[in-house]
């Protein structure tokens, strides 16, 4: 072998080198598609450690391949196997099983090869080989392909903290969403809503403010109390006089606060707006619950389980000793530990209010949903779920066996960022997953797909592979780390199945090849947005605008999203003017004023000679309406307005590249001048109105003609 692989001029990889393949852990990246860069040694050494393996010397390493190989031949089954119901080919790792061995789940004998009869769900599979070996596997079928959507539909995109209501405390709530999809269902006959996380995020601490970010939670378990509609918790009504009295204080303060919000230039403050809901939930935690909602409340405990009890145990202790973990006494920072068992114990009060505002916010949740579906949406509310938890925050510290230390995801260099990206969010490690038949993975979705109809993954990337970057280096010294795609598909399928959910992959960026394919085959559907849809591919490919015929039909098909510019934005080339005043542009103003104006026009060009801007309609209203009756021509089978972009909004939610230079995550929806609008002020806006007659016809028109 080793001359057949010099004489062919490759050299047998180094120890190193096989013992990182073996643990999926890369040596190498492509920034571009004829470039190799190697990861640096130090890089890789490092990521094994955090894998629990030590490369750290030669000797090291020879004994670590030598003790893999021995597991490799006395494993008999892997710990997890997974099957497509129906498919009649032999699952993976179960190739090399011994001639004889005899296969069984439950009492009857089980042949991979062949359709057995068995329902979508997990399974225990048991093997037997000749040699009297026994091994047990985690089996789980899945269903052969997601569904997908009924019918092709429109919807809306929103920051729900960005959509506030006249009836809000300072941002956006679970009751204007509740609001927003009976409206947009009804009134518009909208098929969707899709919202950002909305996941609990980690507290401030003395002097600091919250994180914004919905993309750097706390936990992605469960949804963060800051959007409930306090009045709108049964309790509420029952307050003693007393705390009644106070609690329409609060409401008056509360509506300063949204009054202050709604002036052109204000922010919105989470902080203010969870200290005033803090104190009204803290009313209504005082009033008893009836015998049939301390039911309802003990079903919740008893089904959320472990989680919700590390989740609200965190919380209690964040409050007494600070939103870091890291920095607690020595004894609470393991989550099994004894004393953190005597701290839960003696704190049981604040442990048990941070389990009852989950509880309530789960429920208004779910009313949203409802709300959705009894306005006659075929897919409902779409949740977000973020790539990653904050590595403060309750997952990060109720899972640090699953995580992985010293680490954190972000992405490579490429020809847009020659510096990579540090997200800073601890990645799963994919051993741990592994080991636990993907427990934490299954019970985060099945978590978050509770009153879903739809979920977004964000980097859906990361079920294949991450960038891991080692704590202290930058991230052009990070390494890709390999997942079992397989069984993260398999389990994404079959809790997306149970819950009757449309899947959706946020697949922007940098995509190996093969990925867009097997996520297709599985029925999620990717994301299309519309100024990144280029001729790079195949004959002829250059580089012009994709036609709409050409678009995916297995998307979510849209002009913009959170981290780009809105439309109104792109379209007169105000975005190039913020960030040259944020001092984020690489080149001379100039020059990228003149290569956006050039993107744009080529667009504006395409849909000129489509028919879909009219000439003498250049005008940024007449446009916009123009990309999205584009959108209707695709066969993409979701088409999303960016809220914002219905109301003329110019700017984006989120700028990346900034932290304290631009106010992200903090903006309400505003129309063309700047001033926020209302939910009660975007029902009764022209604008939005026309858009979206303008959207329905143009997807009525190019429907699928019937046989």
């Amino acid at each position: 072998m080793q001359g057949e692989a010099q004489a062919q001029g490759k050299a047998q990889p180094q120890p190193l080198d096989r013992l990182a393949g073996v643990h999926g852990v890369a040596t190498t990246y492509r920034p571009s598609p004829r470039a190799v860069v190697a990861v640096p040694e130090e890089t890789v050494v490092a990521v094994l450690a955090a894998l629990g393996v030590d490369a750290s010397t030669p000797s090291a390493v020879r004994e670590a391949l030598a003790a893999h190989e021995q597991r490799q031949r006395n494993q008999l089954l892997p710990r997890n196997v997974v099957v497509r119901a129906g498919r009649r080919t032999r699952p993976e790792g179960l190739e090399g099983l011994p001639e004889g061995t005899v296969l069984r789940v439950g009492e009857r004998g089980w042949d991979p090869t062949r359709p057995d009869g068995l329902e979508v769900g997990r399974y225990v599979l048991r093997a037997q080989a000749p040699d009297g070996r026994t091994a047990n596997a985690q089996l789980i079928v899945a269903p052969e392909r997601l569904a997908g959507p009924s019918a092709r539909s429109f919807g809306f995109m929103a920051q729900l903290y960005s959509v506030l209501s006249e009836r809000s405390w300072g941002m956006g709530d679970l009751g204007d969403l509740a609001d927003l999809a009976a409206w947009a269902g009804r009134g518009l006959h909208a098929g969707f809503l899709q919202v950002n996380p909305l996941h609990v995020a980690v507290p401030g601490g003395p002097g600091q403010p919250t994180d914004p970010s919905p993309y750097r939670p706390s936990s992605r378990h469960f949804p963060d109390p800051v959007y409930l509609r306090v009045e709108e918790v049964p309790e509420y009504a029952y307050l003693e006089p007393a705390d009644r009295e106070r609690a329409a204080e609060l409401l008056v303060k509360a509506a300063t606060l949204r009054d202050s919000v709604l002036q052109k230039d204000a922010l919105i403050d989470r902080d203010a707006v969870w200290e005033l809901k803090r104190e009204a939930l803290t009313l209504v935690r005082k009033v008893p619950l009836s015998p049939g909602r301390r039911a309802a409340y003990c079903d919740f405990l008893a089904e959320q389980g472990q989680p919700l009890d590390d989740h609200a145990t965190w919380s209690a202790l964040a409050e007494i000793h600070g939103p870091d973990w890291h920095g607690w006494p020595a004894g609470l920072r393991d989550p099994r530990s004894p004393q953190v068992a005597r701290a839960r114990s003696g704190h049981l009060g604040q442990v048990d209010f941070h389990c009852w505002l989950a509880w309530l916010t789960d429920s208004q949740l779910g009313a949203a949903q409802q709300a959705a579906r009894d306005a006659g949406m075929a897919v409902g509310i779409v949740h977000d779920l973020a790539v990653g938890v904050h590595p403060s925050g309750s997952d990060a510290w109720a899972m640090q066996d699953a995580l992985a230390k010293g680490m954190s995801v972000g992405a490579p260099p490429d020809a847009f960022n020659s510096r990579g990206q540090d997200w800073g969010l601890p990645p799963w490690r994919p051993d741990a997953l592994d080991a636990t038949g993907y427990a934490p993975f299954r019970e985060l979705l099945r978590g978050v797909l509770r009153h879903a109809g739809g979920l977004r993954i964000d980097h859906v990337m990361g079920l294949f592979r991450l960038w891991w970057v080692p704590e202290g280096r930058p991230p052009t010294e990070g390494c890709y780390v390999r997942y079992d795609a397989e069984a993260m598909l398999g389990v994404l399928a079959l809790e997306a199945h149970r819950a009757g959910a449309v899947v959706i992959g946020e697949d922007l960026g940098t995509v190996e090849p093969g990925v867009r394919e097997r996520l297709a085959d599985r029925g999620v559907l990717g994301t299309s947005v519309l100024w990144f849809e280029r001729n790079y591919e195949g004959e002829g490919a250059d580089g012009r605008p994709l036609r709409p015929e050409a678009w995916r039909a297995g998307s979510l098909a849209t002009v913009t999203t959170h981290d780009l510019p809105s439309t109104a934005a792109r379209l007169t080339g105000e975005h190039v003017e913020l960030r040259h005043r944020l001092g984020l542009l690489n080149r001379p103003l100039a020059e990228e004023q003149a290569e956006d104006a050039v993107e744009v026009a080529e667009w504006l060009a395409l849909l000129g000679r489509l028919g879909l801007l009219p000439e003498g309609a250049g005008d940024e209203e007449a446009a916009v309406k123009a990309v999205h009756r584009f959108l209707a021509r695709t066969p993409a089978r979701m088409l999303g307005i960016w809220l914002p972009d219905a109301v003329g909004d110019r700017r984006p939610q989120n700028l990346p590249g900034t932290s304290d230079q631009y106010p992200n995550w903090r903006l309400p929806i505003a129309d063309a001048q700047g001033r926020p609008v209302t939910i009660e002020q975007l029902a009764a806006s022209p604008r939005l109105h026309a858009l979206v007659e303008d959207v329905r016809a143009a997807l009525v028109a190019n429907a699928p003609q019937q046989p």
